[in-house]
């Protein structure tokens, strides 16, 4: 059934209070659900529909007396209720039989629980939604010998011993909630503790519960919650509001992490981090993303969604402060703009080929099939880039301004995209934000990446300088005819001498640059005082996520690489010089090469000893295939990583020197430290071994693929030893199976690390190999479990949409596959399935013979009996472009 939108109506019912009494059992859980309810008198229909999924119904009580009730589609149905009341039900479900792994389940002999955003009604018969905002209290009981922590939200406020060897818990979370913020654990589990005192002077305990003999990998999470309790409090002045915050580690997870109040729960892998099992990326995530859920303390849980239509107001806004929280944390301007291009690498590639595809979708969407599949990149990501535009828009100190408006009005309550758009207008009464609020908020409502072209004319007699811009939204499914969008355009101007030009625009000096606001679908800029020459820098910081489209040559690309002083547009102009020779080869035919300047401009880069090793380390970095694919309109995926390698083996040849030289100046003597000076200078200088290496297998040199090997063997962190398997990996080089075994039998049982070692095979260079007979080498192996979501991604995610040459064959055996494992995850876990079977969004777009074998393996999962709706609303729509 689609869900609309504008078919939203407040609940005939409100519950004021939760009372839940578990019985905890793997085979037989029982729960005691005792509720306060009130009548909404603004509603006709005042039935009571509590929503309920795989529940054995046992008693329900009214008041404490029998009532009548009837199951009707998944629903628990009363009528004739008084105004006010207090109802009681009982049931019992089965956590370990209960794969799809929301609602109460088992993992590792310990309860967990997923309830966002419809998984309650998988533990209770409940008003499952968000707007519903209760109080709740939740006594757990169980074995103590098998399940010794009993965790829910809140406070504890009673503990204690029961018959039978049992013992109990009493938790109460003094803020209302909704519940899709419950949480339940309990389990064999440790923990590492701190106490911590507020800038406001409360104290409070801070506690990461993970299994016996990982505790030891915990430090840099608890190193993270802590840093990102100070800056909101430091940035925004947003407080901790309990107590105790505690974090708990699941290796079976869905999801990367849930901000359940005050007990987020979380996938192992955003949660255990030791320089010898994780990577500088992993430390990376780690911190980000312990930082976003603990965010959403306040942008999700003390304001949350009206409904599930909303859900980028927490998301989108979540998002934004801890990409915010991970630049403060990077340090200089350089590595502030490195994390910035990293985000944007990630909207360009993943985002805009999700608003050009199928499942395309405004930020606030407008109607779902399943709630689970619009947890996406245009939610999360472009909802972050909308509100990035605001705080553009308004300032930085605006922006704060703007918050605490926020916060003041609707603290405790269920909101919209709106309140929080009107909000941050209203605290800058004279911004371009409240000057265009209603065309601002075009940009919740459509669909697609805008495209802005730009052009420039100079009068070197009046010494002006006019910038034409134009925007256009194309068509995306189910919308046309879109109208402009606010879009702002950070912009400078960079001198024929390298000097950066002031912007004087009708008389008044804005200083070295200035926001432009484009709000038509074409308008003018005209600057003054502009020597000849002159070259404008446009979308400094990708001000706006928007695909811009400039008329420079290659010759003025090489001058804004070279001198332009935001480092964005910087590395910028050096994809523009990038993608511009693939096009070109594509077109031609031709194998595909960098021309001459190209090659100094690049060397250049690497030998200027001003820039950080983590921005060249980016500047050097080819778009991936997957980027590449979106610049055609008819994607010949072989052609397309035949031209991407062919460039590769020539920077390998041309710049190997410089390569040289990065590799070697990176010592491991210095001992491992997860800072972004320290994690840059690895990841130029593995970026440099993999080009040696490369090169090295063309031209049979044993010297650097064995400096790899012994790299790998002495390595004293997992970025190392990583770093250097991958570059035999990914060149295919004999050396690198004999590595991939030593590496197996190294860190065999450490599931994150063979997570790795998975996913660097399945991943690997397809460069006259055989990937597809790997991975299914990979899931037959006795480490593989489909039904673990980190490890059937490592595999199938990896191969199907990290890896299209080896992925898009000729002979459709790619396809079967992918069709094969939809389907079969689909009968227990159909959030993974959903998630998986998007590799197939734009077949479309692929060339002949792809497109007919990809159509067909589409349509073989779209006709299978019984497909669960995640995987129907994905494989329906996919088939729409046909």
């Amino acid at each position: 059934m689609t869900i609309y939108r504008h078919d939203y109506q407040a609940p005939a019912w409100w519950i004021e209070t939760v009372d839940l009494t578990f019985d905890l059992d793997p085979q037989k859980t029982r729960v005691l659900n005792r509720m306060r309810l009130r009548r909404n008198p603004g509603i006709a229909d005042s039935a009571l529909r509590l929503d309920g999924e795989d529940l054995n119904l046992a008693r329900v009580l009214v008041n404490g007396a029998g009532s009548s009730f009837r199951l009707e589609g998944g629903q628990l149905v009363l009528e004739g209720l008084p105004d006010e009341c207090e109802l009681e039900i009982f049931t019992t479900c089965n956590p370990s039989k209960n794969t799809q792994l929301m609602g109460l389940y088992m993992s590792s002999d310990t309860f967990f629980t997923q309830c966002e955003a419809q998984g309650f009604r998988r533990i209770t018969y409940f008003l499952d939604r968000p707007d519903v905002m209760a109080r709740y209290k939740v006594t757990l009981r169980a074995d103590q010998h098998a399940f010794p922590v009993l965790l829910s939200n809140g406070n504890l406020i009673e503990s204690g011993p029961l018959d039978d060897g049992r013992h109990y818990a009493v938790w109460e979370d003094p803020h209302k909630k909704p519940s899709y913020l419950f949480a339940l654990v309990a389990g064999r589990l440790v923990a590492r503790e701190q106490r911590i005192r507020s800038a406001g002077g409360k104290d409070h305990l801070l506690q990461i519960y993970v299994r016996p003999g990982d505790l030891d990998k915990t430090e840099h999470a608890m190193n993270s919650l802590m840093a990102s309790v100070a800056w909101d409090e430091a940035r925004f002045g947003l407080p901790l509001d309990l107590d105790r915050f505690m974090i708990v580690a699941t290796s079976d997870f869905n999801m990367g992490a849930m901000e359940n109040k005050g007990l987020n729960i979380f996938n192992t892998k955003y949660v255990l981090a030791s320089p010898a099992t994780a990577t500088d990326v992993d430390f990376a995530n780690v911190e980000s993303v312990v930082a976003h859920e603990y965010f959403h303390n306040w942008t999700g849980n003390r304001i949350t969604c009206r409904d599930w239509f909303q859900l980028s107001l927490k998301e989108g806004l979540t998002v934004f402060r801890d990409q915010e929280f991970s630049m403060d944390m990077a340090g200089g301007a350089s590595a502030r703009a490195v994390k910035r291009i990293e985000d944007v690498r990630v909207l360009r590639s993943a985002q805009f080929a999700e608003d050009a595809g199928p499942m395309a979708h405004p930020v606030r969407p407008d109607q779902y099939d399943e709630i689970n599949n619009f947890y996406t990149m245009t939610v999360y990501e472009k909802g972050a880039e909308v509100v990035r535009m605001m705080q553009t828009l308004v300032g930085r100190h605006g922006f704060a301004a703007g918050m605490k408006t926020y916060f003041d009005r609707h603290d405790g309550q269920a909101v919209t995209c709106d309140d929080f758009a009107q909000s941050i207008a209203d605290a800058n009464p004279q911004s371009a934000l409240a000057q265009h609020l209603e065309a601002f908020k075009r940009w919740y409502s459509q669909a697609g990446t805008p495209r802005v072209q730009w052009n420039f004319e100079h009068n070197p007699e009046q010494q002006t300088l006019t910038l034409t811009l134009r925007q256009h939204t194309p068509d995306t499914a189910g919308q046309t005819g879109k109208l402009p969008q606010v879009i702002p355009v950070l912009c400078g101007l960079v001198g024929a001498n390298a000097e950066a030009v002031d912007c004087v625009i009708q008389g008044q000096n804005h200083g070295p640059e200035t926001l432009l606001v484009l709000t038509e679908a074409e308008q003018q800029f005209v600057f003054e005082q502009v020597p000849a020459d002159t070259l404008p820098s446009v979308l400094r910081g990708f001000s706006a996520p928007v695909v811009l489209q400039g008329p420079l040559s290659d010759a003025q690309w090489l001058h804004l690489l070279a001198h332009d002083r935001d480092a964005f547009n910087r590395w910028e102009a050096a994809q523009q010089l990038m993608v511009s020779t693939v096009l070109r080869a594509l077109e031609s035919d031709e194998a595909g090469a960098f021309s001459p300047a190209v090659i100094k401009a690049l060397r250049q880069i690497l030998n200027d000893g001003s820039l950080s090793p983590a921005f060249k380390d980016v500047v050097l970095t080819l778009p991936s295939e997957a980027y590449l694919s979106e610049q055609v309109s008819v994607v010949n995926p072989q052609r397309i990583h035949e031209v991407r390698e062919s460039l590769r083996a020539q920077l390998a040849r041309e710049l190997k020197d410089e390569w040289e030289a990065c590799f070697n100046a990176h010592n491991m003597a210095r001992g491992y430290q997860a800072d972004a000076e320290s994690s840059g200078l690895r990841a130029l200088a593995y970026h440099a071994l993999s080009y040696l290496v490369l090169d090295a297998r063309r031209s049979d040199d044993v010297v650097w693929p064995g400096k790899a090997l012994q790299r790998f063997k002495d390595a004293q962190s997992m970025t190392d030893r990583v770093g250097a398997l991958n570059a035999l990996v990914q060149a295919n080089h004999p050396l690198a199976s004999p590595a991939l075994e030593r590496f197996h039998q190294l860190f065999k049982g450490d599931d994150l690390v063979i997570d790795k070692w998975f996913a660097l095979q399945a991943g690997r260079c397809d460069r006259g190999g055989d990937v597809l007979s790997d991975v299914k080498r990979l899931l037959a192996h006795p480490d593989f479990n489909l039904k673990n979501p980190n490890r059937a991604r490592s595999v199938l995610t990896t191969y199907c949409q990290g890896n299209p040459a080896a992925f898009h064959r000729a002979d459709a055996a790619g396809y079967v596959l992918w069709a094969d494992k939809v389907l079969e995850i689909d009968a227990f876990n159909p959030q993974v399935a959903a998630r998986l079977a998007r590799a197939m969004d734009r077949w479309s777009q692929l060339a002949s013979p792809w497109r007919e074998a990809a159509q067909e393996a589409v349509r073989r999962v779209s006709d299978k009996p019984n497909l669960s709706k995640d995987v129907r609303e994905v494989v329906s729509r996919a088939l729409m472009q046909d």
